[in-house]
């Protein structure tokens, strides 16, 4: 019987998955605002529950002092994408990086397994800073769409639920199941370029509106209180049928209202 204390076993699993959530969540900000999209949709993390981790040790036949090398994915991590083709360039962008080390890959979407279980895999090594010094981590990183993550997700929760002896007919409804997720992926890489520039107009309309509201409400500021209100109530007539050049226009005035305020007409003490 094993007697370590697994909540300190655990420990750098748990900051390996918080840290590389933080990296991740951060390169597809950045991506977005150099190009206005990213491949990467969200990122989500776990740490391996124990129970799974025993299970998983005894049938890969792993003895409990080989658990940090013979475990792979105690630490792992989830990026979905939207479409099949972002899948390979998110795992190029993790390739190039410097801060850890991809030891293989596993590519369950041109060779998907039996059951049309479809995603990207990457065993990585990471140096995660613990109280007691640098210690390497190894991870899983699942790179996978929307679609993918969909059918993976519940064909996870039938293997638990049936004890991974999945019925027949289950079995064959599963792939069927894969089978349309991948079709759906096909449909939407399809019509890629629609999408994207559906989501790049969806985005400079609510940005232009946030940013007229602020403007409007910065009119306040400078004391044009006669011009805010009509700017609002013009506002509120433009919103109604979604004239988006009528609010381009607006946000013009209004920001040539406030170029000419600031030059001249600033409060008292400011």
């Amino acid at each position: 019987m094993d007697v370590r204390d697994w909540a300190t076993f655990l420990l750098p699993y748990e900051q390996t998955v918080e840290e590389l959530k933080v990296k991740f969540k951060t390169m597809r900000s950045e991506l977005k605002k150099r190009e206005e999209y990213t491949p990467i949709e969200f990122v989500t993390g776990r740490v391996k529950r124990l129970s799974s981790i025993l299970e998983k040790a005894k049938r890969l036949s792993v003895k409990m002092e080989d658990l940090e090398t013979g475990i792979e994915d105690i630490a792992g991590i989830r990026i979905m994408c939207q479409f099949v083709e972002d899948i390979r360039r998110v795992a190029e962008f993790i390739r190039h990086r410097q801060d850890l080390e991809v030891l293989y890959e596993k590519d369950y979407i041109t060779n998907y397994k039996e059951s049309g279980y479809r995603s990207f895999h990457m065993i990585i090594k990471y140096p995660v800073q613990t109280a007691l010094g640098q210690k390497i981590v190894l991870a899983e990183i699942q790179i996978r769409t929307l679609a993918m993550n969909f059918w993976a997700t519940i064909e996870h929760s039938l293997n638990y639920k049936y004890r991974e002896s999945l019925p027949d007919e289950m079995r064959v409804r599963l792939k069927t199941a894969a089978e349309a997720a991948s079709i759906l992926d096909s449909e939407m890489s399809s019509i890629r370029d629609e999408i994207l520039e559906a989501q790049k107009t969806f985005e400079e309309n609510s940005n232009t509106t946030t940013q007229l509201l602020k403007a409007i409400h910065q009119l306040y500021f400078y004391h044009l209180v006669n011009e805010a209100i009509d700017a609002q109530e013009r506002f509120n007539e433009i919103w109604q049928v979604q004239d988006m050049d009528a609010m381009k226009g607006l946000l013009d005035h209004v920001r040539s209202l406030l170029s000419e305020a600031k030059k001249g007409n600033l409060p008292d003490g400011l």
